[in-house]
């Protein structure tokens, strides 16, 4: 199950409970049994989110360097290109411009698909991290609940 549809349970389980009689501030009686249970399974849950995080983190690092590769090898190729044009007499200047002109394209479109991998990537750690700060919310407002609730049940047991 994932974190979300755990919560969810939570909540339908607090929402669904029978109320307290005479209880001014809704007080719940709710198995306290299954809202531990509730809980280990988000514990187990939360780990497997994290590590997918980590793997977005891991494949940012995996595009940036392809993409770094990538541009290098376009800077390379036209490297080789220019020295090649170079060599020949007649055309040695109009080689040299085009040379600087293929190596600054290849340098902007190296810089350009770095800047969209970054983005993308940011994007998705943006993402992730808005779900795993809703979902450690959620459970710190349902944790506050159930010990509201532990507490109110000892207190009525006196």
């Amino acid at each position: 199950m994932r974190v979300d549809d755990l919560i969810l349970e939570l909540q339908d389980m607090v929402n669904n409970a029978r109320a307290m009689p005479l209880s001014k501030d809704k007080k719940v009686l709710i198995s306290g049994e299954r809202v531990f249970d509730i809980l280990d399974e988000i514990e187990d849950t939360l780990p497997s989110e994290i590590r997918q995080a980590k793997n977005i983190v891991a494949d940012r690092e995996q595009i940036l360097a392809e993409a770094k590769s990538n541009g290098e090898d376009i800077i390379r190729q036209a490297e080789e290109r220019r020295k090649i044009m170079v060599s020949e007499h007649e055309v040695t200047h109009a080689a040299e411009a085009q040379a600087r002109e293929i190596i600054a394209d290849a340098k902007k479109k190296a810089n350009d698909i770095t800047k969209a991998a970054n983005n993308y990537v940011d994007d998705i750690m943006k993402r992730t991290d808005e779900i795993v700060s809703a979902c450690a919310k959620e459970v710190n407002a349902i944790d506050q609940d159930i010990r509201k609730a532990r507490q109110s049940f000892k207190n009525s047991k006196k």
